[in-house]
């Protein structure tokens, strides 16, 4: 093993790197959070995603949290892939503004991610030596460099492979005890079988030993006793969400980044008496959950935004027959095709304003990775209880990534259909106080009625009256404004006269970006949506009240939550919008820049 220039020494802190850095002012970035930022690179078939996992399952074990992003090329198979982890001792939602260590089992095509890993000059660089040198991209790393010939080592074991014995010498540097990371690579790497799992912890422990000393281990603090903590990914958590929420048909189409949603369903719905359908396409899908649930079973679909666009038509046929499902919308790079295997907001106009016509719906957002499994089954339960179409956005971001999390909290609302009593005059659209009417299930004595796209009176016959169309009107629009949400519909953190506006993916940067600018003396709330629409008008201005420098911060290219929320007129005049597309993650230093910018 080579040890190049200075000592290792991990920084038990933030520290000023020359380059690379994210866009951010090192002199306002005054971070109190104790954290440590890792990534793995390499090419296809080298096992960067595997070394993640048991690095993020080690990490849990310890009682520690963790957020674990992957980014990837658009190829089918193989190709060059990155993992992004940062752990830390409370909740991590966002990945910071550079990493600490980064692990390269080779340098192929590492220039694809450069702008997604940033480092610094205190960024420690471990690579094989057997692969080559640093390349350019990462100049301003290379006074902290570790090259260890890891392919030579693994040779040494039968079987062996280089990304186990990277493994065991980043988790040495980090200080995870070395019967940790082998009982987690021991579960992990159980299905390829005894030789397998053998030769890995073999190379495991080579690696562990070939660390060089280093002042300090991991510069956090692990509790004596870990706490029970789930290990779970964001299409996993919607899943969890949906059967939570009585979710018990499902059919979908596959399509990246929301496939692995399906995969989960699959199996677990069948548990629960379920079952889940591959459709030929997305507008079969649709129409197949429109009939589950037009059959009293509470169904619903995953796809992103291609998939989206087809089912529109079918959206408003259930708008219109008021008839509840649930649509998981797992957004990436577009348009068209676009970056399929990189995180966008952009998918957010088509889910309030694609619907022809007026068709009020429910359009919600998952805040992070834990949030999702609340989220979700909080969109199921007011479908349900709404009758209504509850589109739920999430995305390449939190769909993949994988947590380390605290068991979420339950919607307190109960989400059950208003079921027909009277079924001697019984009309399927009649108007109520709260504009919800009772809906009957085929095979209910007495219940018939015309289920179709057509405008129908209260009964449900077709009828093209100027009446019976604006009554309908009003009682789908009116079940949706009306409804008392409660507290539910955001997540407001700080005080200040500054204030911070987001959704979806974007609230963790967000916040922690709060966060900064209140220790560094400006201070700063947050308020993050998780109902777009309808947004309770009341508690939104309630929220942003003498806020004197507001700014609405997404990751879009057009700034279309700024553009809703302007729409609505529930901005004040001169707010501002930080609108920037993907593919790379926001930054807490990039929103903290931003805001410093325009004090």
């Amino acid at each position: 093993m080579k040890i190049e220039k200075q000592p290792v020494t991990l920084p038990p802190e933030r520290s000023a790197g020359r380059r690379r850095e994210s866009p951010v002012d090192r002199k306002t970035d005054l971070t109190a959070t104790r954290s440590l930022s890792v990534s793995i690179i390499g090419s296809g078939g080298t096992g960067v995603v595997t070394c993640g996992k048991i690095l993020l399952e080690s990490i849990a074990r310890m009682g520690l949290y963790a957020l674990l992003a992957r980014s990837s090329g658009p190829q089918i198979r193989g190709g060059e892939s990155a993992i992004m982890l940062r752990l830390a001792e409370q909740p991590v939602e966002n990945l910071d503004d550079r990493f600490d260590l980064l692990l390269a089992l080779d340098w192929l095509h590492v220039d694809r991610f450069a702008d997604e890993l940033p480092v610094g000059a205190d960024t420690i660089i471990l690579h094989d030596s057997d692969r080559g040198d640093i390349p350019p991209c990462f100049d301003g790393a290379t006074q902290r460099r570790i090259a260890t010939p890891l392919t030579r080592l693994a040779e040494a074991t039968e079987n062996g492979r280089a990304n186990m014995v990277g493994l065991g010498l980043l988790g040495q540097l980090l200080g995870i005890p070395l019967e940790t990371l082998c009982t987690a690579a021991c579960d992990l790497l159980k299905p390829k079988g005894e030789t397998i799992v053998g030769a890995g912890l073999r190379c495991i422990e080579q690696g562990y030993a070939a660390a060089p000393p280093a002042p300090r281990p991991l510069p956090l603090s692990a509790p004596v006793v870990p706490p029970k903590r789930w290990n779970i990914s964001g299409n996993e958590a919607c899943g969890l969400g949906a059967l939570q929420g009585g979710i018990r048909f499902v059919a979908a189409y596959p399509i990246t980044p929301a496939s692995e949603l399906l995969e989960w369903l699959a199996p677990n719905l069948e548990r629960l008496g379920g079952e889940l359908v591959q459709a030929e396409d997305e507008l079969a899908s649709v129409n197949m959950i429109i009939g589950a649930s037009f059959g009293g079973i509470p169904a619903l679909t995953a796809t992103s935004g291609p998939g989206l666009s087809l089912m529109m038509e079918g959206l408003g046929l259930a708008v219109a027959s008021e008839t509840p499902i649930v649509v998981s919308n797992v957004m990436r790079g577009g348009p068209s095709t676009g970056i399929p295997t990189k995180s966008e907001q952009s998918d957010l106009n088509l889910a309030l304003y694609g619907l022809h016509g007026d068709a009020p719906h429910l359009v919600l957002a998952a805040l992070s990775i834990r949030d999702s499994v609340f989220t979700t089954e909080w969109a199921v339960k007011l479908a349900e209880t709404l009758q209504t179409v509850a589109i739920v956005l999430t995305d390449q971001f939190l769909g993949q990534a994988r947590a380390v999390i605290d068991p979420p909290r339950a919607p307190g609302l109960k989400g059950s259909r208003k079921r027909a009593v009277d079924r001697t005059h019984y009309q399927r659209y009649t108007l109520t106080d709260d504009a919800v009417s009772p809906m009957a299930i085929p095979g209910d004595a007495g219940c018939m009625f015309t289920a179709d796209g057509l405008e129908h009176d209260q009964r449900g016959t077709p009828s093209a009256t100027a009446a019976d169309h604006q009554q309908q009107l009003d009682k789908r629009r009116d079940k949706l404004t009306g409804f008392d949400y409660g507290d539910d519909w955001a997540e407001i953190g700080g005080a200040g006269a500054i204030c911070l506006i987001t959704w979806g993916s974007a609230s963790g940067a967000v916040r922690e970006a709060a966060e900064r600018l209140t220790r560094s003396g400006h201070p700063t709330r947050s308020v993050a949506l998780r109902l777009l629409s309808p947004i309770p008008e009341a508690a939104f201005r309630a929220a942003i009240a003498d806020a004197s420098h507001l700014l609405v911060v997404e990751q879009n290219h057009g700034g279309q939550f700024y553009d809703h929320l302007n729409a609505r007129k529930l901005l004040p005049p001169g707010a501002g919008s930080l609108a920037r597309p993907g593919p790379l993650p926001l930054r807490p230093g990039e929103i903290v820049n931003r805001v410093m910018q325009g004090a």
